[in-house]
This record gives C-alpha cells, sequence and structure tokens, in this order.
C-alpha cells in the first residue's frame, strides 16, 4: 500500500530536522507533500535527490495523505489538523494544542506506544523538556514507583526557532567584536552571555506555561497524577540542546548502582558519568544525536532511607525534543 506523507512547517528548524531524519532512517514513505505559509509557497527545495516544490497549506492539502507531521503554531494546529483527521490522515502534531485533550494520545515512544491505539487521527508530540527529563525517569519508576521529582532546566534557544538561533549567534558576535547588539526580537531579554526565566507566560501561581506544561505532561505520559513534580525552566545560551537537573524520591530505596543497571538497559539513553575523568552529560555533546545523555548519578543524601536520586541529563531539542519523537511515532504507525 502507499504511504503518503505531508509535513506542514517543512521550512522551520523542526520541519528541517523531519527531512534529514526521513532519509537517516530510510522512512517508507511513498511519496511526500511539503506544505508551510504562503509566504514559502513556490520555493522549491532538494530532498532524496529530487526538487519538490513547498504549497500552501490549505482545507485540501491532506487528500490522499496517510500521515501528516504537523510543526508549526498551535492555532494553525487547531485549524488544520481537525481537516486532515477528517479526511483520513493521521496526525502527529508537534504543537501544544491537543496535548492535554483527554481524546488525544500524548506519546513517548519508550513509555507509552500503547496508548496509540486509542487515537482518532491525531497524536501529540509533548513538550521537549518533558520528553528529555522523562525518558531516563520512566524506567526508575517502573521498577520503583517515584513519589516526587523535581526539576531545573537549562533550555536551548532552538526551542524558539531559527530566529532566535541566528539571534544568539548575532549578539554573540557583536559583544564579542566590542559592538553594541540589535534589540532582541526572540526574546525579551539578550540571551547572549546571559540566563534568563522561561519566556512563556506566568500563571497565577506564580509558574510559567513551560513549568506547568512538564508537570501536566508528565503526569499523562506516566497516567499517574499521584507524582509530585515541581519545575524551574531557565533558558541559556546554548544553541540546540536542553539540559535538566532531576532530583526523584522514591517509595524504596534507590542506589545510584540501580539507577546505572536499569538505565544501560533501557532504549534512548547513553550514559555519560565519569566521575574520575569529571566528564557528564553536555549540550555540545548531546547536539546531533539522538539519545539522552544521563549522567551525575548519586544519592541525595537530604531524602532518608536512601530513597533519593541526583541527576543531570542533556538531549537535542530539536530531535528527541521534538522531530525525532515525532518520526518515532510514525514509525510505529507504520508498522
Amino acid at each position: 500500500m502507499p504511504l503518503n506523507v505531508a509535513v506542514v512547517g517543512v521550512t522551520g528548524a523542526v520541519g528541517q530536522e523531519f527531512l534529514k531524519l526521513f532519509e537517516e532512517r530510510n522512512f517508507p514513505a511513498t511519496s511526500y507533500k511539503f506544505l508551510a505559509s504562503a509566504r514559502s509557497a513556490g520555493k522549491t527545495l532538494e530532498f532524496g535527490g529530487k526538487q519538490y516544490t513547498i504549497e500552501e497549506l490549505n482545507e485540501n492539502s491532506f487528500v490522499d495523505m496517510n500521515i501528516a507531521l504537523f510543526s508549526a503554531s498551535g492555532s494553525i494546529s487547531k485549524q488544520y489538523a481537525p481537516i486532515a483527521a477528517k479526511a483520513g490522515c493521521t496526525v502527529v502534531d508537534n504543537s501544544s494544542a491537543f496535548r492535554m485533550d483527554d481524546e488525544v494520545p500524548l506519546i513517548v515512544p519508550e513509555i507509552n506506544p500503547h496508548a496509540l491505539l486509542d487515537h482518532h487521527g491525531i497524536i501529540a508530540n509533548p513538550n521537549c523538556s518533558t520528553i528529555i527529563g522523562i525518558v531516563p525517569v520512566w524506567p526508575l519508576h517502573c521498577a520503583n514507583p517515584l513519589k516526587r521529582m523535581v526539576v531545573s532546566t537549562y533550555q536551548a534557544v532552538s526551542g524558539a526557532g531559527w530566529q532566535a538561533m541566528e539571534e544568539l549567534k548575532a549578539q554573540s558576535l557583536a559583544l564579542l567584536e566590542g559592538k553594541e547588539i540589535e534589540e532582541p526580537k526572540a526574546f525579551q531579554h539578550q540571551c547572549a552571555f546571559n540566563v534568563f526565566s522561561h519566556d512563556s507566560a506566568i500563571g497565577e501561581n506564580g509558574y510559567n506555561v513551560e513549568e506547568m506544561k512538564m508537570v501536566h505532561e508528565t503526569h499523562k505520559i506516566f497516567n499517574d497524577p499521584s507524582i509530585a513534580i515541581t519545575c524551574t525552566c531557565i533558558r541559556v545560551p546554548v544553541l540546540r540542546a536542553h539540559s535538566e537537573s532531576i532530583n526523584l524520591e522514591f517509595t524504596n530505596p534507590m542506589d545510584p548502582d540501580e539507577v546505572v543497571d536499569l538505565l544501560l538497559s533501557a532504549p534512548g539513553i547513553d550514559i555519560v558519568d565519569d566521575r574520575e575523568g569529571n566528564y557528564f552529560p553536555m549540550p555540545l555533546d548531546a547536539s546531533g544525536q539522538g539519545n539522552i545523555l544521563v549522567g551525575r548519578i548519586r544519592q541525595d543524601e537530604s531524602i532518608p532511607d536512601k530513597r533519593g536520586i541526583n541527576m543531570f541529563v542533556s538531549g537535542d531539542q530539536l530531535l528527541k525534543g521534538a522531530a525525532l519523537n515525532a518520526i518515532q511515532i510514525a514509525e510505529l504507525l507504520v508498522k
């Protein structure tokens, strides 16, 4: 049977990663259709040795399409994903539009692939920080139920798209040359040589949207709202890999050796934990690879009965945090 695939938002940072992954993973599509806004429509791109013309997204874009990967704004997804689903096309959506919809499965293939069975034409890809944080936590939770998780993130600018990445480069270059930087556009604050609270809106409880996404999405993916979760999300001057400090409190004792043993056999994870060499996960190493790096695995001595573990992780925001996770979902759909 033919497998016709559409990509919505192909010109964006995540859309470009889709193209690379299709080729690298030999995705078994029969044909592709590349969609974007009117601003990009008519431009050409080379993919798989062929020239494709980017088409403007419209209500007829999904006729005869089997799978559509969306990497656009939430408003675009809300408008067009139901149209695609009605046309018989299964949507994997990278925006936040449907993540907390009870009728839409929120999928991390290493954790809850079984939830795909309940989809009704739309599948949600979780937030990048959520994915990168919980892939290494899941096998530990399965072995020893998690009671509480405290997360501090160090988030790359790629989460805000190409413009943010180019802005960080331009600001860094200007500052190193002793020049004035232009007024920031991608962020409220200067991102070069600076660290600031994640630029999402602050709610009445004092937490920003990014922080609450991690709480609610983890509860949904783990199917366990009883876990106490608190987050602080911070933007750092890194191009494309997020890092997270994760503190875990378990129901029963758990020591670092057990954690390492569990993670060594878990999919999508590389242990980087060289205490003697003082070498641990770094965004430079995580950038460009699909696995999440995990290290600084140690006992939290402030939690009694050896029920606490600290660790530090890094993962590519554009890959496992976005495009790769979506492609893995699409691969499950094909199987």
